[in-house]
């Protein structure tokens, strides 16, 4: 899925009570640690083009930050840590695992499988690309309603 559609999920989900920016940003901060650094990276060397890199061009670090965003082995205890010390924290910070469940069915195998178990087991499941327009018009129709819900009932 698209990183503003998980930042849009996450606020609308885990930010609608308390710290909603904590809740945009968890929502996605997975793609933003994997690929915010190689995006800087090549803005900074002039090398930056619209839409996905190809993936020879992609640096080893990266398939290893996003392997540790995108598991739940990792999220889960983080998660779990913070909750003994702030609970609405972490509620704000379930935008995280919601990013893998929304990840892990919508890519494939051809283009960053979602590592779920990572570093623990390696099991990667081949979706269906989230750009496919029967799983992209349902996720906008999606965001559509939770906002347009959150606002009724406000």
């Amino acid at each position: 899925m698209d990183t503003l559609s998980h930042a849009l999920w996450g606020y609308g989900l885990f930010g609608y009570k308390r710290y909603a920016a904590l809740a945009l940003f968890f929502g996605a901060m997975p793609d933003l640690i994997a690929f915010g650094a190689f995006m800087l990276m090549q803005i900074i060397h002039g090398q930056w083009h619209a839409g996905p890199p190809p993936m020879e061009s992609l640096p080893a670090w990266l398939f290893t930050t996003y392997s540790f965003g995108h598991s739940f082995v990792i999220c889960l205890p983080i998660i779990g840590l913070v909750a003994l010390w702030r609970k609405p924290i972490a509620f704000a910070m379930l935008a995280w695992p919601f990013h893998i469940v929304l990840d892990f069915p919508f890519h494939t195998f051809a283009y960053f499988p979602t590592p779920i178990f990572w570093p623990i087991y390696d099991l990667k499941i081949d979706g269906i690309a989230w750009s496919h327009w029967y799983v992209w018009l349902p996720n906008v129709a999606g965001l559509i309603f939770l906002f347009y819900y959150r606002r009724q009932h406000k």
